[in-house]
């Protein structure tokens, strides 16, 4: 089975962060949460340890207030039991229970095995593992489809060559600086996977531009990798398009990509996110930026080879 996404799927990590339950804060952020459902994007991006279990509490206490209409475009992911690391069957059933009661909802129509970094793929696909649980939640029914969701791609590359999975999100590795997830994304294709692509502005640089303290994917972004984009960014200038659109557009117009993952933070982010999607990118963007040749990323995934 396949989902109906839409060409973005908004990302909430930071949803709820830092809220109290009651407070004006978390009224604040439930009514934004409001907006986010009354967008014409598909699907919602939560994960059960996100603001350390509040994205997915302020999420459900909207959900309450629209009613059914909600109840089906909420995407979540299983999580290893905080402190102790355990990411067996059993915790993936009780990280769905948690999930489901912070939603209000009795099943969901995807769920993601998320960073499982802490056990081996050996311990995640065997006898009573991680991934026995999440089988066990879609032969129930309480699950339509499920995922894989994390980073280095070599990881992504054996979870994917399973065919256990439906789904797939990567982030970071599929970016006009980075663009490792490529073959695993195209296997996943041919798998008949839904392809979600995270983090398009690679978690930093691509939304803010070549600066003193850019990031790529959580890490400092090297004087190297600043003069890349610093390229791209005149390259942007001389279309008269800007550097966060020719990074979101990179991404919304791969045919390996079924949906982009995108974090909003606000209604004006939402906004923004909406205008650049909606504006044109020239085809001589896209010849001119490939004549610079690879971005050096930050990004080393040996240690999962």
């Amino acid at each position: 089975m396949t989902l109906n996404v839409s060409p973005l799927t908004l990302g909430t990590s930071g949803l709820g962060r830092d809220t109290v339950p009651g407070s004006a804060e978390e009224q604040s952020t439930v009514e934004f949460a409001q907006r986010l459902f009354e967008s014409s994007h598909a699907f919602l991006d939560t994960s059960n340890n996100y603001a350390g279990g509040r994205s997915e509490a302020v999420l459900g206490l909207a959900m309450a207030r629209i009613g059914a209409d909600a109840v089906t475009r909420v995407i979540s992911k299983v999580d290893c039991e905080p402190g102790s690391g355990v990411f067996d069957r059993d915790r993936v059933l009780r990280s769905f229970d948690e999930t489901t009661a912070r939603l209000g909802v009795d099943r969901l129509p995807l769920l993601h095995l998320h960073d499982p970094y802490t056990v081996t793929f050996e311990e995640a696909m065997g006898r009573s593992g991680a991934v026995e649980g999440l089988i066990e939640l879609r032969e129930s029914g309480r699950v339509d489809v499920i995922g894989v969701a994390a980073g280095p791609v070599p990881l992504m590359a054996r979870y994917v060559e399973t065919g256990v999975f439906d789904a797939v999100l990567i982030h970071n590795r599929m970016t006009l600086v980075d663009r490792s997830a490529e073959p695993v994304f195209a296997d996943a294709r041919e798998r008949g996977m839904t392809v979600f692509n995270a983090a398009p502005f690679g978690a930093g640089i691509l939304a803010t531009g070549a600066r003193e303290g850019a990031m790529y994917a959580y890490r400092p972004a090297t004087p190297a990798l600043q003069e890349w984009v610093s390229r791209v960014e005149r390259v942007c200038a001389a279309y008269g398009v800007t550097l966060p659109g020719v990074a979101l557009h990179f991404s919304l117009r791969s045919p390996l990509v079924d949906t982009t993952v995108v974090g909003v933070s606000s209604a004006q982010r939402l906004a923004q996110l909406d205008e650049l999607a909606a504006s044109p990118i020239p085809d001589g963007v896209w010849a001119e930026i490939d004549e610079l040749g690879p971005a050096p990323s930050t990004i080393d995934d040996s240690d999962y080879l």
